[in-house]
């Protein structure tokens, strides 16, 4: 997440919310053309075609709101690399994912980032993290064993039903690094350089792989995979922009609706229905993040009281 704080002058809640939902429909969009697109194309491929076009979207937003030049000027190189090499990994992982699971479970087992966000926060960034958020991410871990658990009896292990599972939680486990990294570059970062060095470094590796069995599309699959780059452009210029307009503990919960919209998508593409364990460690799960995000809001605002209150206190 690389949303910046809402001014004054931009608090919208509504439309930061809207956009948020709308960035949750383009990236599962998104999430069902790779499903489909996995079929025929490798993972180098589509990670070229995700980040290459995603290009277009954000190169253009960047030209509208602020100069190019400034938006991505940087100094911390490495540090953005770092980010890259995260967040790819992650994309190879969830990308593998999606061409072993149905969607909805994909999805689901994705919302495990955000809790493991919170145990990388306390080992790494030192944040302290107390009772309430680690008994929110103990039953949130509860709830991925529940959504794996069709997926890790000795049938599945022995037909490799498995691998789509072990594929999408170490996913959730890079993605909830780069965001500890992201964290860390906020502190001296622009936004815009954040999100083009990650896509521009994904392209470049995602190019790489070119002579390992690309595939000539045809001109609808060529459609499809721009298609793939250009939404998950647009959806990570809706997501930056819902944080632009309301507070993040407003607008996080919404990530959520990802499920209703791959559920839908899934039953219609691929006449796929979430398993009951699926839906029951998803409620778990996401009603962990969502407690998650209500401590760390309200904690937040108690911090905000203790600053104001001691800059109000005779020096």
């Amino acid at each position: 997440m690389v949303g910046r704080s809402p001014g004054p002058a931009h608090v919208n809640p509504a439309l930061g919310v809207s956009l948020k939902i709308l960035s949750a429909l383009a990236f599962t969009l998104m999430a069902a053309s790779i499903k489909l697109a996995s079929e025929t194309f490798p993972t180098g491929q589509l990670i070229f075609f995700r980040s290459a076009f995603a290009l277009v979207p954000l190169l253009a937003w960047l030209a509208v709101t602020d100069t190019v030049v400034n938006a991505v000027r940087t100094h911390n190189v490495k540090g953005h690399l770092l980010r890259s090499i995260i967040g790819a990994t992650g994309m190879v992982l969830g990308f593998s994912a999606l061409a072993y699971l149905p969607l909805t479970e994909a999805v689901a087992i994705g919302y495990a980032a955000p809790l493991i966000v919170v145990v990388l926060a306390a080992l790494l960034l030192r944040e302290t993290v107390r009772a309430y958020r680690w008994s929110a991410v103990g039953v949130g871990f509860v709830g991925v064993l529940v959504m794996l658990s069709p997926r890790l009896g000795s049938e599945a292990l022995a037909e490799g039903a498995s691998v789509g599972a072990i594929f999408g939680i170490c996913a959730a486990f890079c993605t909830a690094g780069a965001t500890i990294q992201v964290r860390r570059l906020t502190a001296t970062e622009r936004t815009g350089a954040i999100v083009f060095y990650f896509t521009a470094v994904t392209t470049l590796i995602g190019l790489s792989t070119i002579f390992f069995g690309w595939v000539m599309p045809t001109p609808g699959a060529l459609a499809m995979l721009i298609g793939i780059g250009i939404l998950g452009g647009i959806g990570q210029i809706l997501l930056t922009e819902s944080y632009r307009y309301a507070d993040a503990s407003l607008v996080a919960p919404f990530e959520y609706t990802t499920m209703i919209w791959a559920t839908l998508l899934g039953w219609f593409l691929f006449g796929q229905w979430p398993q009951a364990a699926v839906i029951a460690g998803a409620v778990l799960v996401t009603a962990s993040g969502i407690f998650v995000i209500y401590r760390e809001r309200k904690l937040g605002l108690e911090r905000r009281k203790e600053v104001e209150m001691s800059s109000q206190r005779p020096g």
